[in-house]
């Protein structure tokens, strides 16, 4: 019976997510028509939003898709902060994260993910990351957008006495069309609010969109240019305090002692309020002590003025030179016991063994802290029998949880208020402040407590996007043909980190790691890609490439680190796409092949892939010369190629050299020809916004990024000394979208990032003949343009 119930449930298709487990609470004067719409007898439409403002132009892109299935203009929209509900959870990033090849069309697969969107309908963590809210919210805004305008019409008709399909809807406005008749929404929202939800709207055919494809202006792009855009830091309540916290030097530990005279005098200090000790959150960080005043500046000097013992914790003694090294050592040839192998197709050590020429090569990424202009910060208003928080998350529900836990209270008394965040890169998936600052607040129960960190701290206590190092190996017949991949990777894992400290917060995390282990195990023997699940996130962009390869394997072998590491934009693409692209350039070099043209015959089955390489190609005006620097200087193209998030894309990349100073030749790239499919291109204007600010991260990364770890502790703090791309330093960015077979938005944000380190290299490689494997890239002074 349970077995036979099972398969009926799995044959149903997921439950609807326009209404949630609780309803929209009321507001003075607007109606909730579902739980995404509300409309304002003012006329104003609502959009209960739950993604996270970053930057990422989101909130403009959700309010398009909404607009054009109710019948408004864009202007009309407004943003309000969706409450935690089940169906707000991020079901696609859940899904697209199964262990799957992307171009897997089997039967497993597709079951595999209607099961999984069911169940995740009811557990998705609310989440805005993966490049995946524009793709998630497809289908739920246009259905709310399309309900709410058939409620909209069945009232216009039903005061006026006429049939529901002689009422159209234009402007927001509702009219008669024989009579010429019209209502305003506002007019008639109560009484439309009111009636049951039609059971299957009709969406607008992509023939008739208004708004759906083009380019449109950032709705918020006015309030942050002149000032008035609310972000976490700018949180301002009746009775404010601020805290400001001493954390210990390393990237672990707790307090051990405070000494008890510069307590005292720290507690005599002007405007000093409370002085708050607490031990390592569970969501992750190390321990500290905080102070709370009446000012940041007064908190800030009062937390410096403390003198603190501490114990340095699990990271005591750790260096990042000496991890990358144990990296290396563990690629070597004896040592592959511990490797999981993500992708094992034919018979790799035969056919290297029988290639007639074999390259091999080494990669290094380091660790990677996120820079986001905006530290991190929350407030938080602890009352006797609830809690209030606002804060620039990226997971609401995470923030109510950990609350919720330190609090004592149930999760339904925490309320989450999610303000614009200035960045976020997946920084702020994590909840550790939000615990953190909660711990500070129950001190002064009824008072808000801001939590401000300071830059440095921001750096040194970051969740850092894990290093790696890889071992590249690859094989050619008599012909110059590829004939075995071989790509071994080693470093910490990032999935098993970051479910522990969600597990602090949400219930169903620990379910889902569980969930995860099994389906490694279930789909093993089915012949599905065996065992992604054990970490797919450090190893995306390594096993997953579209290139045709006979023999071809990737394997990681984890190795135990302990500094914390966490998601940054690109997740496990952003150096496996360096490794990836870069040896396969390596590769077009041994055989003797353009690099273009190299890729092209790789991927004779993959038209998508094929079309954004030509573009990006034809755009930058491969095989012509490169044309001089502005001042004289040569220049070379490189090129790469990489899909992530849905997306596929290709760079080429336009660089000089500097002459020589300090020991190397700076890398200047003058111009970006950057291609994608995304899918349905919802506002090509946001896009090219995207792919603009992929390639300056992605730029920065590549010639700036990296934390340097002596003794435990991360040396650099501030943007002097870690610094981020400069306005001479960004190229010119010229992007082409191409029109896609996908029915369907895909991932924006962070596709661009992965290609274009390995585009640079590759430049850098032409024009000078040497070629860089570790990132940073540095290209030594003794280096001559071939």
């Amino acid at each position: 019976m349970a077995g036979g119930l099972a398969i009926g449930w799995g044959l149903l298709p997921p439950r609807q997510r326009l209404v949630g487990s609780t309803p929209l609470p009321p507001q003075a004067g607007t109606h909730a028509f579902n739980g995404w719409v509300r409309v304002g007898d003012d006329d104003r439409v609502h959009l209960v939003c739950p993604k996270t403002e970053m930057g990422q132009g989101v909130h403009t892109g959700l309010a398009m898709l909404l607009a054009e299935e109710l019948g408004v203009a864009l202007d009309r929209v407004h943003i309000a902060a969706a409450p935690v509900d089940a169906i707000y959870g991020n079901v696609a990033t859940v899904v697209d994260s199964l262990p799957f090849l992307p171009d897997d069309e089997s039967v497993l697969r597709r079951v595999s993910h209607h099961l999984v969107g069911k169940i995740m309908r009811e557990a998705a963590p609310m989440l805005t990351g993966g490049s995946s809210s524009l793709k998630d919210l497809w289908l739920p805004l246009r259905l709310a957008g399309a309900s709410a305008r058939l409620m909209l019409q069945a009232e216009a008709a039903a005061r006026w006495a006429v049939a529901e399909a002689d009422v159209s809807v234009a402007d927001g406005q509702l009219r008669h069309t024989a009579s010429g008749r019209t209502l305003r929404f506002g007019e008639v929202a109560a009484a439309a609010a009111a009636r049951p939800l039609p059971e299957a709207p009709a969406l607008v055919p992509p023939a008739q969109w208004r708004l759906i494809g083009r380019p449109l202006p950032r709705q918020d792009a006015a309030a942050k240019s002149q000032g008035r855009a609310g972000f976490g830091i700018d949180v301002r309540l009746p009775g404010q305090k601020y805290a400001a916290v001493a954390l210990p030097p390393g990237l672990t530990g707790r307090v051990a002692a405070i000494d008890a005279a510069s307590e005292q005098a720290v507690k005599a200090m002007p405007g000093v309020r409370a002085i708050v000790r607490f031990d390592p959150p569970a969501a992750g960080g190390p321990g500290g002590v905080a102070v709370i005043a009446a000012s940041t500046w007064q908190a800030q000097q009062a937390a410096k003025a403390l003198v603190v013992q501490w114990d340095g914790g699990a990271a005591q003694g750790t260096d990042s030179a000496a991890l990358m090294q144990r990296f290396g050592q563990a690629l070597a040839p004896d040592t592959t016991d511990d490797a999981f192998a993500y992708l094992d197709r034919g018979d790799v050590d035969g056919a290297l063994a029988g290639a007639a020429t074999r390259i091999e090569a080494t990669y290094e990424a380091p660790f990677m802290a996120h820079q986001v202009l905006e530290p991190v910060n929350a407030t938080v208003l602890v009352q006797a029998d609830s809690a209030t928080v606002w804060a620039p998350t990226q997971a609401p529900d995470l923030a109510q949880g950990v609350v919720a836990r330190v609090l004592g209270l149930p999760k339904p008394q925490v309320t989450v208020n999610v303000t614009l965040a200035g960045g976020g890169f997946g920084r702020r998936l994590d909840v550790d402040y939000i615990e953190q600052a909660a711990l500070i607040a129950r001190a002064l129960p009824g008072v808000p407590v801001q939590l401000l960190w300071t830059r440095a701290q921001d750096t040194q206590h970051d969740f850092y996007r894990p290093a790696c190092v890889a071992r590249l190996r690859a094989g050619f017949d008599a012909e110059r043909r590829l004939v075995a991949w071989d790509h071994h990777a080693a470093g910490p894992l990032l999935a098993p980190a970051v479910m522990q400290r969600y597990g602090s917060a949400i219930d169903v995390v620990p379910v889902l790691a569980a969930g995860q282990g099994l389906m490694a195990r279930a789909l093993r023997p089915l012949g599905a890609l065996p065992g992604v699940a054990l970490d797919k996130l450090s190893a995306e962009g390594g096993f997953d490439p579209a290139y045709a390869w006979p023999h071809a394997r990737m394997r990681h072998t984890p190795v135990e680190a302990a500094v914390p590491v966490g998601f940054w934009r690109s997740v496990g693409h952003s150096h496996m796409g360096f490794f990836t692209e870069g040896f396969i350039d390596e590769c077009a070099v041994a055989a003797g092949a353009d690099p273009v043209a190299f890729r092209r015959a790789l991927l004779a089955e993959q038209p998508r892939h094929r079309a954004v390489l030509d573009r990006a190609a034809a755009a930058a005006g491969w095989g012509t010369p490169s044309p001089p620097a502005p001042d004289g200087a040569p220049t070379a193209r490189g090129v790469a190629l990489h899909a992530s998030f849905g997306s596929v894309v290709a760079l080429v990349a336009t660089v000089s050299l500097a002459p020589a100073s300090a020991g190397e030749r700076r890398i200047r790239v003058h111009r970006v020809d950057a291609a994608i499919d995304c899918g349905v291109a919802v506002n090509p204007n946001l896009i090219r916004q995207q792919m603009e600010s992929a390639v300056v991260f992605g730029l920065n990364a590549a010639l700036h990024g990296g934390v340097r770890i002596e003794r435990g502790q991360v040396q650099q703090g501030h943007f002097m000394d870690l610094p981020l791309l400069r306005l001479p330093e960004a190229p010119v960015v010229q992007v082409e979208i191409l029109p896609s077979p996908v029915p369907h938005p895909e991932g924006v944000g962070e596709p661009g990032v992965p290609p274009l380190a390995p585009a640079v290299a590759s430049a850098v490689a032409a024009l000078t003949g040497v070629r860089l494997r570790r990132l940073p890239l540095v290209v030594p002074a003794d280096a001559k343009v071939a």
